[in-house]
């Protein structure tokens, strides 16, 4: 295959890096743990772009849901407003995704890795907290492996939920059910495909957590300042210091005029 002779490197690569976590006193299991966290200490300058992105996304997400209403019947303009806005406030909404691009080359490498491994078993134990059998096999090939992709879904969830602050209520949903959707083909992937991507998952929850309190949140951005050419919004009368109407006089009975009498000679 194309991909597999493109990855070739990468999975003697991530092999030499296994075989070293290995060598050190790591099972095979542990040194995939390892590596995992290699991966993500290598793209922590890759994921605080990321959490940057999201916020001045969320900063921005007044004027951008405005964009929206304005122009929800031209599909075409919406997206050219939105790009000029992109542009203009220096947003980057591919930043956002820029740790899971780079991550999936690594997980088609480790597959290829793992399935070298099903056909020439290296030396050494390959399971895992002797829960696992073999992480070199399909994790449909154990009752345990069932747990671990119950534990991936439900740290995806809690990875979606972390990462998604930005994410309209529908593609949070979509990011719900993905999980689910892919429950057919993990079963068929190598065990410690899925202990990575699980690992993956977790680190993800904990970076989470930590990076909320260490990294500032961008500033809102500030109220535009009016200017010469800023039409003046029309003076709208404070009812506490609008003046009393004054009431018309109410029509009351006709007034009688008394004559003076003359004095008689």
């Amino acid at each position: 295959m194309i991909v597999a002779s493109i990855l070739t490197p990468l999975e003697h690569l991530l092999r030499h890096v296994l075989n070293g976590l290995h060598s050190v006193g790591l099972p095979w299991a542990w040194s995939i743990v390892g590596l995992t966290i290699i991966v993500r200490m290598l793209l922590v300058p890759l994921t605080v772009k990321q959490i940057h992105s999201m916020q001045n996304m969320q900063a921005h997400a007044p004027q951008m849901k405005e964009i929206q209403r304005k122009y929800k019947g031209d599909r075409q303009k919406l997206n050219e407003e939105l790009m000029k806005f992109y542009k203009e406030n220096n947003i980057n909404p591919a930043a956002s995704c820029l740790p899971l691009v780079a991550q999936l080359p690594i997980f088609i490498g480790l597959f290829y890795t793992l399935r070298h491994f099903a056909k020439h078993p290296p030396p050494g134990n390959l399971s895992w907290l002797h829960f696992v059998p073999n992480i070199a096999q399909h994790a449909n090939a154990h009752w345990s492996g069932w747990i671990l992709i119950a534990i991936y879904v439900l740290s995806q969830f809690a990875s979606t939920y972390f990462m998604s602050g930005t994410m309209q209520q529908s593609q949070r949903v979509l990011m719900m059910i993905l999980p689910f959707a892919f429950i057919p083909f993990i079963v068929r992937f190598p065990t410690g495909l899925v202990l990575y991507w699980m690992t993956t998952n977790l680190w993800t929850v904990g970076q989470g957590l930590i990076t909320r309190r260490l990294i500032p949140k961008v500033a809102a951005p500030a109220p535009q300042k009016r200017t010469s050419r800023t039409p003046p919004k029309e003076a709208q009368p404070d009812a506490a210091q609008a003046p009393a109407a004054v009431e018309p006089p109410q029509p009351g009975p006709p007034r009688r005029v008394k004559r003076k009498k003359k004095a008689r000679r």
